[in-house]
């Protein structure tokens, strides 16, 4: 549904050229949830502009359902801009107009008739939960509801994509939750495609189905959720199932240790003490559920006469995947 191709963006700034955007590649089919992740100034905002043509990309392409957004002419931008819904950090609700003139505003903008707004305003609102809201201003509302007006009014053109930028980050961990569970729903029950830029891993852990991660204008990892926490060395591994530090005084080798699948659920720590006859330190360990399958990760300390060629072989032969930490 969404593909992005080699999108580069540079910006002049006096005599010198700024690469915000640097050759980003990603694909998002239908029906699905992508986050892309990245720390402030990764390129994450100059991306969203460029998704929404409010930027023009330097070059590259930008296609929804297999038409290039980025070779549209100026006079059809606004309505190639109707496939995508946006829902933004805050809400940006007009203060002076209802919980229902809010969402209805984009389709006074697109000519609807009166008579076709209400029962459109109504069916969203029903959607995401507001209808005993209807007539309550935005100072009436907590942060949570003012997020669901917005979601609704992004939808009120009946988009093919929604792109969510930051859309947790003003919230309390319990609205967060609320509010990425409604998206995955919407997104369910829409076949929405979905984007989601957003700084936070456990927004990506909680609904996406892969994730992309920026920095420095490239993305410099990326793919479905369960195959990139299934790489031992990979940034996004770790970050999906992290470890706390924990300092390590002599003793024996340290091996960090990544569980997939059905090895996440296997006694494979009483297994190895059984077959080597050894005793096994375990320094730190967290088990995640991403995109329904269960990842475990562990950090072990082994006896100093232990043979870690061979533990290590023994674990391989497991479905563990091992990195010799110390």
């Amino acid at each position: 549904m969404i593909t992005v191709k080699d999108l580069r963006k540079v910006y002049r700034q006096g005599a010198r050229d700024v690469v915000a955007l640097d050759g980003v590649s990603l694909s998002v089919p239908k029906g699905s949830i992508h986050g892309i992740i990245g720390h402030s100034g990764a390129g994450k905002s100059t991306l969203v502009r460029c998704l929404t043509l409010l930027d023009r990309p330097t070059s590259g392409s930008v296609s929804i359902d297999g038409r290039d957004l980025t070779a549209v002419r100026e006079a059809e931008v606004r309505t190639a801009r109707r496939r995508i819904g946006m829902v933004f950090q805050h809400a940006n609700l007009m203060d002076s107009r209802t919980t229902a003139a809010n969402v209805a505003h984009p389709l006074e903008l697109a000519g609807w008739k009166k008579a076709q707004i209400q029962p459109k305003v109504a069916e969203l609102l029903r959607l995401v939960g507001l209808e005993d809201f209807a007539r309550a201003y935005p100072a009436q509302l907590s942060g949570g509801q003012r997020q669901r007006v917005g979601i609704a009014r992004a939808l009120a053109a009946d988009p093919d994509v929604l792109l969510c930028d930051e859309p947790t980050s003003a919230l309390d961990p319990r609205t967060t939750d609320d509010i990425l569970d409604l998206i995955s729903d919407l997104t369910r029950r829409l076949q929405l495609t979905v984007l989601i830029i957003t700084h936070e891993m456990n927004v990506v852990k909680r609904i996406c189905d892969s994730v992309s991660l920026l920095e420095g204008g490239r993305v410099i990892e990326g793919g479905a959720l369960h195959e990139v926490a299934a790489d031992p060395a990979g940034t996004l591994a770790k970050a999906l199932v992290p470890l706390p530090p924990t300092p390590v005084d002599g003793g024996g080798p340290v091996l960090e240790l990544l569980l997939a699948g059905d090895s996440a659920g296997e006694p494979v720590l009483s297994g190895l003490t059984r077959r080597f006859d050894t005793d096994v330190n375990v320094l730190a360990g967290s088990i995640e559920t991403l995109a329904g399958r269960r990842f475990g990760r562990m950090r072990i300390q082994l006896d100093g006469h232990t043979d870690i060629d061979t533990v290590v072989e023994y674990l391989g032969s497991q479905g563990v995947a091992v990195e010799v930490a110390a």
